[in-house]
């Protein structure tokens, strides 16, 4: 099977932000993992977990996005500011009953983008705020000169306006957000975006619309036609569930039938319809592609692990999920000129996570190692290719810096398979060559063995007289950069 290149092809740039993060105030997502405090034995900076912060840095996190999730339209952000002893503990009734301390708030959050080097997304609370509270938040976020929140801001220790680069108006506004009608959440869009300040003139804040879920391709149509001019993206979520169920039925995240290895598959690609036809209806409204798709939740969906709390959504992470990962960042790239930003689900301890945490100790999962993998495809122009691949293969290429890098996932379960890339241009050298493969379907890492599933050095590439050749053994992942 062989693929031919057009790299003299102009293609569509794969938007950094397609690599972005989502942490929720959910279960061991925040707190244990991303925060700890300044006061915890667990080596730290400024409270953020400094093993789990270097991790993630390695992998250069270019957005993530908080605080929900439907916790955001619980969230009120004043319980989160100012000294820790007088904030106001609430019970997070979406995620397990819990308490809430507000401990990580605002300015934690401001904190953490700054030691992880990525850029603000924030979801407002439409469910149970209220449009002044929004405005508040941005200015307290955002105002340089003098006015009340940014006299409180000051107050409580930060001198400089944040900057805010994403914000989300709703978040699943058609469940859990509010049950609302799209009709009704356009309408209420509309209103909340008309009061969104923007003190940044040269930089103006992208705003998110609340989009669909799944197949709901009523509600896209919807927005689009009555919020389409006043809004930079619209959302779409999509989870990966081997059974295709909700419920307690979802498939568990280890030991599971070989079946579940296809139909988690299947499910997978499944991506690919949901943003061609999302962006078919996009196109009628928007053919010159002012708005983009922002797929802000995504990944796999299991039952939790057994012993862990139901609402804390605590679940392994094994090869499986690294084919889920490179097939669906795969589908994100043949469709870079629509969609701008993902946000995976979530970044630790949380459904398909980079990283596990148990007391002071941490473990990189098996999707991590695809996202580090994958951080050459960054904002390099996709090229497209023509021919043939062989089944249960998928790929993507991209060019930057005179450089070429394919990526590509053979989720087969047993064949070896071998595919050829030509290319126009001349490439000298393999630069690079790294495998990411396990011998069994539901390999992992845990704390005991935390290094079962990570990279290496691949040595099934060659290049001759322009042809690159791999030989991509079962279950894997593999990346090649040529110069």
């Amino acid at each position: 099977m062989s693929i031919e290149l057009l790299t003299q092809k102009k293609g569509p740039t794969i938007s950094k932000y397609i690599y972005g993060q989502f942490s929720e105030h959910l279960g061991h997502g925040i707190y244990g993992s991303l925060y700890v405090g300044k006061d915890s034995k667990i080596p730290n900076v400024n409270g953020m977990r400094s093993d789990v912060v270097n991790a993630l840095k390695k992998i250069h996190v270019p957005v993530l996005r908080w605080p929900g999730g439907l916790f955001a339209d619980t969230y009120h952000w004043r319980d989160g500011i100012g000294p820790k002893d007088t904030r106001k503990k609430i019970v997070n009734t979406n995620w397990g009953d819990v308490t809430e301390d507000n401990s990580f708030g605002t300015h934690e959050y401001f904190e953490l983008l700054h030691q992880l080097g990525a850029d603000a997304y924030i979801n407002a609370n439409i469910g149970s705020g209220t449009v002044q509270e929004m405005a508040e938040w941005v200015e307290y976020m955002t105002m340089a000169g003098e006015s009340p929140m940014s006299k409180l801001r000051q107050k409580n220790g930060r001198q400089d306006p944040w900057k805010l680069k994403f914000f989300g108006i709703g978040n699943e506004s058609w469940g859990g957000g509010g049950h609302m009608r799209p009709e009704y959440y356009s309408d209420v869009y509309r209103q909340y975006q008309t009061f969104l300040p923007q003190y940044d003139k040269d930089h103006p804040i992208y705003k998110v619309a609340c989009g669909p879920n799944e197949d709901d391709y009523h509600w896209t149509d919807t927005v689009m036609k009555l919020a389409g001019q006043y809004l930079d993206g619209i959302s779409l979520h999509y989870y990966t569930l081997p059974t295709g169920q909700w419920g307690q039925h979802k498939g568990d995240a280890t030991d599971f039938p070989e079946d579940q290895w296809t139909s988690t598959m299947t499910r997978a690609k499944h991506m690919d319809e949901l943003i061609t036809k999302h962006s078919t209806i996009m196109d009628h409204y928007d053919p010159d592609h002012k708005v983009d798709l922002i797929v802000d939740e995504w990944g796999t969906w299991y039952n939790v692990t057994k012993g862990t709390n139901p609402g804390f959504l605590q679940q392994q992470n094994t090869i499986r999920d690294a084919m889920v990962a490179a097939i669906t960042l795969n589908i994100f790239h043949q469709h870079a000129d629509r969609v701008h930003m993902a946000n995976i689900a979530q970044m630790v301890n949380v459904l398909q996570a980079m990283i596990l945490t148990k007391g002071d100790q941490m473990i990189k999962t098996p999707t991590y190692y695809v996202f580090d993998m994958y951080q050459k495809h960054m904002d390099a122009e996709l090229v497209e290719g023509v021919g043939d691949l062989p089944k249960n293969v998928t790929y993507t290429a991209s060019q930057k810096n005179d450089q070429l890098t394919i990526s590509l996932a053979n989720y087969d379960l047993t064949e070896e398979k071998t595919i050829d890339f030509t290319a126009a241009n001349s490439y000298s050298k393999i630069d690079s060559a790294i495998i990411l493969t396990a011998d069994r379907m539901d390999a992992h890492n845990t704390f005991e063995e935390p290094d079962v599933v990570h990279e290496t050095t691949f040595k099934g590439a060659s290049l001759e007289n322009g042809k690159l050749q791999l030989r991509v053994p079962s279950k894997s992942v593999v990346t090649v950069t040529l110069k």
